[in-house]
């Protein structure tokens, strides 16, 4: 669509293709540039689409608004492998409903203020706030080797 909320935005391989003002948020509807998918058994390339729904994924707010982003869920078929699959998202961790730099994000201003006050002012539940704080703990944790 725009390639100034594309820029802004800064998500490998998407273009906003819509961008609209909902009940106190931002809804971007994202399309992915590239129209194959990379099987994660045999890496091969793989264009036969099997199924396309678009979840909701929170990111970074902007202007005081919260942002939702509309990104499209596809699953291939890899003919050699004769499976399907779903492609990951290089912006998001698997079975995530936050972009990494959200979850990194609430990771840093619970460390510095409370899970209660974060809760609060992001609109996310106690638990939603404590599972993204856990997920952000044990990545870090595994990268520096469990020190």
């Amino acid at each position: 669509m725009d390639f100034h909320l594309d820029t802004l935005l800064n998500l490998p391989d998407t273009t906003v293709e819509s961008c609209l003002r909902q009940e106190q948020q931002v809804v971007m509807k994202l399309r992915f540039l590239l129209e194959k998918g990379n099987c994660p058994g045999c890496q091969q390339l793989s264009e036969d689409l099997h199924q396309n729904r678009p979840v909701l994924v929170r990111d970074l707010p902007v202007f005081g608004q919260p942002v939702q982003l509309q990104v499209p869920r596809r699953q291939f078929y890899c003919r050699p492998c004769q499976r399907y699959f779903t492609e990951s998202l290089r912006f998001v961790d698997w079975e995530r409903r936050y972009t990494q730099r959200y979850e990194d994000y609430i990771y840093q201003r619970v460390q510095a203020a409370s899970i209660e006050q974060v809760s609060r002012e992001e609109n996310l539940s106690w638990d939603q706030v404590q599972g993204i704080f856990k997920h952000k703990f044990a990545q870090q944790k595994n990268q520096t080797g469990g020190q």
